[in-house]
């Protein structure tokens, strides 16, 4: 959200580092864990994300991500953004690392009109990791086979586990692998040779695409849209269902998720209709998130679903038998469209981007998916880019 903002409105974003030195012995100093009364620091700690702090001045504004002692800095202007970190020296000893560059295994390069987000050196440690012969896959999971719990066990079930693990933070910056990475995190707790066949493939379609990562663009922040997908009892095993969802603000992807439903549905449409409630919990932690940034929406929030049933339903104040038992997001999804706060719409499947959360795609609908998405390769590097 932040860095989707920072490219939109071209503000500069800077890294701080914080240092510091981690003690072990006993303190004869008060430690303070709330700060003492008649202290109050100008940045406000926001109750949608409690890493996140904004400071407003008159049109002035910056937003600070801390994690431990790491920082990004963003402000509407550079003059403002070196204010802001010169008050930071005089409390702590910061150091200024300049433009943001390289972030939690994130690398960030940045145009004028673009932020390009990749994680290749982390690809390349799991690939490492793996020790296989690698070739390379079109597409992360097939289109036809489902895992399930059967199968002798793997050999290493801590590799499993590990790649996994590795696996799931790689998604930060690569929505398009979410779904296989999720059906092969279902059995960390047992994993069997099928499964450790899987996370193979998902690591060779990885070795083939490391030059992908997500693109944010200078794009417009006055429209939430989202879409919403779900696999009716798509689990052989247990019957639930998988869903899955991307939110877009303006151009630029800022949410996504694939998870497996702990609760059976009865029909499709139930499932469908589960998906987006789902969703839209979603935008509106990203709604509010918003309004404590100072960049409030105006317009409802467009929730995209291919069936139809779910977005008749979406807008039908009758009780039905068939939806007496989901009253909560029967009742959660109407009173947000009854407000004129949410919009459910339906979108050929043609069109549903969130498919690629939900099934193996053929590798033509994933390829095109997966650009709709903005995972593209690094754009080239132009004169005057900073």
């Amino acid at each position: 959200m932040v860095l989707s903002l920072a490219a939109s409105l071209h503000w500069p974003v800077h890294q701080l580092d914080v240092k510091n030195a981690f003690l072990h012995g006993h303190l004869s100093k008060t430690v303070y864990m709330h700060q003492p009364p008649g202290f109050r620091y100008p940045l406000i700690q926001i109750t949608c994300d409690t890493s996140l702090f904004i400071y407003k001045h008159g049109v002035d504004k910056t937003y600070l991500l801390l994690y431990v002692d790491d920082i990004i800095l963003a402000a509407s202007s550079a003059a403002f953004l070196q204010r802001v970190i010169s008050s930071l020296h005089q409390e702590f000893s910061v150091t200024d690392l300049g433009p943001l560059n390289y972030f939690l295994g994130v690398s960030v390069t940045r145009n004028s009109s673009e932020m390009f987000l990749s994680q290749q050196k982390y690809a390349s440690e799991i690939i490492e990791r793996a020790d296989m012969v690698v070739v390379s896959s079109r597409t992360p999971i097939d289109t036809c086979s489902k895992l399930t719990a059967s199968g002798p066990p793997v050999k290493d079930p801590t590799l499993y586990r590990s790649l996994a693990g590795a696996l799931q933070y790689f998604t930060f910056t690569r929505p398009d692998i979410s779904y296989a990475v999720q059906q092969v995190c279902l059995f960390m707790h047992d994993p069997q040779e099928p499964h450790m066949a899987a996370l193979r493939r998902i690591i060779r379609y990885v070795q083939g695409t490391m030059d992908l990562g997500l693109q944010l663009f200078a794009s417009s922040t006055a429209s939430l849209v989202s879409y919403s997908d779900a696999d009716w009892a798509g689990c052989p095993s247990t019957r639930h269902f998988t869903f899955g969802y991307c939110v877009f603000l303006g151009n630029n992807l800022l949410s996504w998720s694939s998870k497996r439903q702990h609760t059976l549905s009865r029909s499709s449409a139930e499932a469908e209709y589960r998906g987006v409630a789902n969703a839209i919990t979603e935008t509106c932690w990203i709604r509010n998130l918003l309004r404590e940034l100072h960049c409030p929406l105006t317009s409802a929030t467009l929730i995209f679903c291919d069936n139809v049933s779910a977005v008749y339903m979406s807008g039908n104040t009758v009780q039905h038998q068939r939806t007496k038992h989901i009253k909560i997001d029967i009742h959660f999804v109407r009173d947000l469209v009854l407000k004129g706060h949410v919009r459910v719409l339906h979108v050929p499947s043609r069109f549903q981007f969130a498919d690629i959360f939900t099934k193996g795609l053929p590798t033509a609908l994933f390829d095109e998916f997966r650009s709709n998405l903005s995972v593209r390769s690094a754009p080239a590097p132009t004169v005057g880019g900073c």
